[in-house]
């Protein structure tokens, strides 16, 4: 899906709690796993870490545990890593995700991560392979995003514009401060990140960008206010014309109007 040069009227949705929230991402997981399985191709994700999609991932579990729905076909990208990292580490997002896909039971063989331990001088060749890895799979189907306090989505910080691609980048220090309740202290937050870039993102065919939590509330106005460009990279996903920005009551407590969310479910099927 390549991606717009103008805004389109952004499909900005408000939910009453986080578990509407995540059904309602679910759903659209799981209707595009069954067009998908009708072409008799796989289901390409673009997978986040962090607070913001937990919600999804335990609503697609519960759709494996309660309606026997297999995931075991679906291709997974992680959108980007902690460098350096050792992927091994519980503050990696590998080891989030790990936990993440072996619950959905994805074989490791479909999995595809930045790797947070690649040594500096080869992490150039690891992007381009990384990018090399989507294309040879068709692209991705569906991205799930969070968005940062300073409007960053991935670790594409501000100043990032819509043609970056897959690299490593340096966190600014917004960012490390807000991974201190992970880490511990700043001197031990990483000072960059491997990341897939905005056009890499943009070039998703569905985007869900989700924002829950008051603390989101003053990003998500300069979202819905302010025209793409690369001081907010959260702002380019309103260029895509599948795009949905998803949140909470608190984090749409700044919006002037709130468009409610919700959606139907669609019917379990075993496969």
């Amino acid at each position: 899906m390549a991606p717009s040069s103008s805004p389109h009227p952004v499909r900005l949705r408000v939910f009453e709690d986080s578990r509407a929230l995540a059904d309602h991402v679910a759903d659209r997981i799981v209707r595009l796993l069954y067009s998908r399985r009708r072409e008799n191709r796989p289901l390409v994700l673009g997978l986040a870490a962090g607070a913001s999609p937990r919600g999804v991932y335990a609503a697609l579990a519960r759709r494996r545990r309660e309606d026997g729905l297999s995931f075991s076909d679906c291709i997974t990208f992680a959108l980007d890593e902690y460098h350096p990292m050792d992927m091994g580490s519980g503050q990696s997002f590998f080891e989030e995700l790990k936990t993440v896909l072996d619950a959905l039971d994805i074989p490791e063989a479909h999995r595809h991560h930045l790797r947070g331990d690649v040594a500096l001088p080869e992490a150039e060749d690891h992007c381009r392979a990384y990018e090399e890895a989507i294309r040879r799979a068709n692209g991705i189907d569906f991205q799930l995003l969070g968005v940062g306090r300073n409007g960053h989505i991935a670790f594409n910080e501000p100043g990032a514009g819509a043609g970056t691609r897959t690299r490593r980048v340096e966190l600014q220090e917004q960012t490390r401060r807000d991974a201190v309740k992970t880490f511990g202290s700043i001197d031990q937050v990483p000072t960059g990140a491997l990341t897939m870039g905005v056009g890499t993102i943009l070039e998703a065919r569905e985007i869900a960008l989700i924002a829950e939590g008051a603390h989101k509330a003053a990003i998500i106005k300069r979202i819905a206010e302010q025209a793409p460009g690369p001081t907010l990279p959260a702002s380019f996903v309103k260029t895509h014309s599948r795009a949905e920005i998803l949140l909470d009551e608190a984090a749409a407590s700044m919006l002037p109007t709130k468009p409610r969310g919700g959606g139907d479910r669609p019917r379990p099927a075993r496969s």
